[in-house]
């Protein structure tokens, strides 16, 4: 999962999770290079783009990887996601069944990774509004459900963006730190029970007592 190199900047890697047309890709190159294409170009498999930040003084490298949304493509999906820390999971705000879609994503990302991923749930294309078929409500609860977080965003007017990533690499680096504290607390409790134990020969144990005989010579 997470990593930290020797310079001391954490690596996180994210993948975002959603149907085709939904708007994954405008999402990751307007967050990574301030980009925005209103033609739709199907993600082909995956690719993946690097994002360096700082947050709160600490070193961060995302690797954030784009996958296709075709159902063709569905049985990759464990492949992009398995070692992830995050997972953005993207629906379209006037399309119902991408919402829907989503709830499969949760599922399959519980189901394989259990509480080790970070889950955002993220409606695009607040710029159409007014076809939006999919209730904030709705979604929100939904999100509060799964434990995860709820965001709406435009890709298209780089509306939220910036803060759903921050987010995410805020908690992200959290339950880093979660995991290296109840790492550092385990090989603590392991060395405290070593220096406890003594070791002793089965002979030197009075089993009767649980106490122990000294062992003397006889002499004439």
């Amino acid at each position: 999962m997470s990593s930290s190199s020797a310079s001391g900047t954490h690596n996180f890697k994210i993948v975002l999770l959603g149907e085709g047309a939904v708007g994954k890709t405008s999402i990751v190159l307007r967050y990574v290079e301030d980009k925005f294409n209103d033609k739709h170009v199907s993600t082909l498999q995956a690719s993946f783009l690097n994002k360096k930040l700082n947050v709160g003084g600490k070193r961060v490298n995302l690797a954030i990887w784009d996958t296709a949304g075709q159902e063709k493509f569905h049985a990759l999906g464990p492949i992009y996601y398995r070692m992830s820390n995050g997972a953005v999971l993207v629906y379209d705000i006037t399309d119902e069944d991408s919402f829907q879609k989503v709830k499969n994503w949760v599922k399959e990302l519980k189901k394989m990774l259990g509480n080790e991923i970070c889950i955002l749930i993220v409606g695009n294309k607040t710029d159409l509004e007014k076809d939006r078929t999919v209730p904030v409500e709705l979604a929100e609860e939904y999100a509060k459900q799964v434990g995860a977080k709820h965001f709406l965003v435009s890709a298209k007017l780089n509306r939220g963006i910036e803060e759903l990533f921050l987010d995410l690499t805020q908690v992200m680096l959290q339950k880093a730190e979660e995991q290296n504290r109840a790492k550092e607390n385990a090989i603590n409790r392991g060395g405290s029970l070593r220096r406890n134990v003594l070791i002793v020969n089965d002979e030197d144990v009075d089993e009767l007592s649980g106490g122990y005989r000294r062992k003397c010579c006889s002499t004439n």
